[in-house]
């Protein structure tokens, strides 16, 4: 790793971002990493609002065993993933309503069980699966079909979150009134949900199950501390979470480490700048405020 960060002071600035282009791998992992980043960054600030971090933590490690059943079918990954996904939330919303438990509990016990049966059926059904590839991704490695398949169903979560947009934002935003004026917020519950499983999906071919449960918290997190209307956060989420997308794939390419975890650590650093700096929320902001 040393050598590749040596080798890059002899290497001109323009070689340094033309060059990878030269590989189609390379144009395939910057393309899919930037769209499912800006996918990711849209959701997540719906995510940030609604305080949905577990939730997502539990969707994202619940479609392994879809994968797994998918490809034990001969099914497209993407359908046992989204199908495993959605079923462990109506799991949790079933669980939480017939139980005393708390809801963050029953999140807990429902991601780490359809995680683990993932392990179990990875190690007993016979198949060329890579267990690395299914938690940290693989965008280097990824196919002109799951290229496909990746616009597909980003194409599909930006249209609902578009089309959806306001009752989305109030049903985030204040759930009670949202259902006085006649809001059905029981269908939009289920439809985040439903768009947050085919989020997942969709990172699962980027930065595996493990990661992208980051890249539905971090872009929106981000935003948050930077600017208090939504419209702005949305865009700085998704600009912020495509631009470290493409820079984190850039950065594994030339220092030969994993993919997955330079595009988190990418959009980590960019938080960390926005909780110091942030021009109204920055905690240095607020020392010199309180001083």
């Amino acid at each position: 790793m040393m050598f590749a960060f040596e080798a890059l002071g002899s290497i001109s600035f323009q070689s340094l971002f033309l060059e990878p282009l030269s590989h189609e791998f390379m144009r395939r992992a910057l393309l899919v990493s930037a769209l499912v980043g800006g996918v990711c960054g849209l959701l997540s600030c719906y995510m940030t609002l609604k305080g949905w971090a577990l939730m997502g933590d539990a969707v994202s490690h619940a479609v392994m065993p879809g994968v797994v059943v998918a490809y034990a079918l001969g099914l497209p990954f993407s359908i046992g993933a989204f199908v495993f996904g959605v079923g462990s939330v109506a799991l949790i919303g079933f669980v939480k309503q017939k139980s005393r438990i708390k809801e963050d509990t029953v999140i807990g016990l429902v991601f780490t069980g359809f995680f683990a049966l993932g392990l179990v059926l990875v190690s007993k059904v016979k198949s060329n699966i890579d267990l690395m590839h299914i938690l940290f991704g693989s965008p280097l490695g990824i196919s002109v079909g799951d290229l496909h398949q990746t616009i597909i169903i980003s194409g599909i979560v930006v249209a609902t979150l578009v089309f959806f947009r306001r009752d989305l934002l109030l049903y985030c935003f204040d759930p009670t009134h949202a259902r006085s004026i006649g809001i059905n917020t029981g269908v939009l519950h289920y439809l985040l949900l439903s768009v947050l499983s085919l989020a997942a999906v969709a990172g699962l071919q980027t930065v595996g199950i493990i990661l992208v449960v980051a890249m539905l918290i971090t872009p929106g997190a981000t935003a948050y501390l930077l600017t208090d209307r939504f419209d702005r956060m949305t865009l700085l989420a998704v600009i912020s979470s495509s631009l470290s997308s493409v820079f984190g794939v850039y950065i594994s390419f030339w220092s030969d480490i994993e993919t997955g975890g330079s595009i988190v650590l990418v959009q980590t650093v960019l938080f960390l700048f926005a909780f110091l700096f942030a021009p109204r929320y920055g905690i240095l902001k607020l020392q010199r405020f309180d001083v």
